[in-house]
């Protein structure tokens, strides 16, 4: 285990001169997301209907694929996919550009495998909405999270039939705008891929099929890891069904990220706010018990979860407030916070909750 160290992770820096883009935009913090949104658009914009010209093939567009793969797999999908995160709390462009808000859901995010306000809709229509509690069809907490079993079913559930489960919660709580936007956001890029397939299959594979299920693998790995360590007694405590994951280079990539816990405590905070946040609230994971990792982000979390390397997480484990003596100890904790936990103690959380 670790003691606390000094933050490394980003924070907003004023630039010295102020940026055009600035006057579209409604925190100048966001800037980042203004040049990765054209990097993202110029990279895999143009290897995209490059893949769908007729007269690309052979080598050269096996090529322009594995291209396409790398940098929307390998490069930008982290970090778009968390800047979609951000702008779907806080709006990116001011109100007089308002429409220029589509374009992350609408015209890049598809390229990743985002169907188009699913995310936000499950991500700020339910996950935040029910915290990871039982009405939350995307919780961890009736699986058992040091499982790779546990994973399977809890990924399998959400593949096929993800959407299915986020439509009949919208369906049970009457709002019909997110149920409606969630049908549609699906269908259309379902639609749009059968269509498209007609038109060139291999192209449509690699420009959207492939990375779609990436994402969606990805995106439960992550929620996963997120909230792998509950406290049975307290599964509604922001503090003890989250994780935050500190010094990292997946915060400098990921818009800080990492930390999850305050992002569940203040949804709405700015990514640049949330490492002097975590040390303006230090007091509070300390007497919440909260898991703060260093040196690891979620992935990390994820692997050694599955395969039970214990030993791992105890090894970059932040021993905040001096509570446990040894890795042994923490071991142990972080094995009792990833126990499942049955159906009558969810209906008890729920209650204190």
């Amino acid at each position: 285990m670790l003691t606390l160290q000094a933050i490394t992770d980003p924070v907003y820096t004023k630039p010295a001169k102020p940026s055009f883009f600035e006057r579209f935009i409604r925190d100048p913090r966001d800037l980042p997301f203004v040049y990765l949104s054209i990097r993202i658009t110029l990279v895999l914009g143009i290897t995209a209907l490059l893949l769908y010209m007729p007269f690309i093939d052979g080598w050269l567009w096996g090529i322009i694929a594995a291209v396409y793969l790398v940098f929307n797999n390998a490069v930008f999908k982290g970090p778009f996919g968390l800047m979609l995160h951000c702008t779907s709390h806080r709006a990116f462009f001011r109100k007089e550009y308002g429409f220029m808000n589509h374009y992350l859901p609408w015209v890049l995010g598809p390229l990743f495998g985002q169907t188009p306000e699913t995310y936000y809709s499950h991500h700020i229509g339910m996950h935040h909405a029910e915290n990871n509690m039982p009405e939350d069809e995307s919780s961890t907490m009736k699986f058992q999270r040091d499982s790779f079993r546990g994973f399977s079913m809890y990924l399998g559930s959400f593949f096929f039939a993800g959407v299915y489960h986020l439509c009949t919660y919208f369906y049970r709580k009457n709002r019909k705008r997110l149920l409606y936007r969630s049908v549609r956001g699906e269908f259309l890029f379902i639609a749009m891929c059968v269509g498209l397939s007609f038109v060139n299959w291999p192209a449509t594979l690699v420009v959207f099929i492939i990375p779609f299920v990436i994402s969606r693998i990805i995106m439960m790995m992550g929620n996963w890891a997120q909230h792998a360590f509950i406290d049975a007694s307290d599964p509604g405590n922001h503090y003890k069904n989250s994780i935050t994951c500190i010094n990292t280079k997946y915060n400098h990539k990921c818009w800080n990220d990492g930390y999850h816990i305050s992002h569940h405590v203040k949804p709405n905070m700015h990514w640049t706010e949330h490492p002097v946040y975590f040390r303006q609230t230090l007091q509070e994971y300390i007497d919440n018990e909260g898991i703060v990792f260093d040196g690891i982000h979620f992935l990390h979390v994820f692997l050694w979860l599955v395969t039970r390397r214990y030993d791992k997480l105890a090894r970059h484990y932040v021993n905040i407030g001096d509570r446990f003596a040894s890795d042994e100890e923490v071991i142990a904790f972080l094995k009792e916070r990833t126990k499942k936990i049955p159906e009558a103690e969810l209906e008890l959380g729920v209650i204190r909750a």
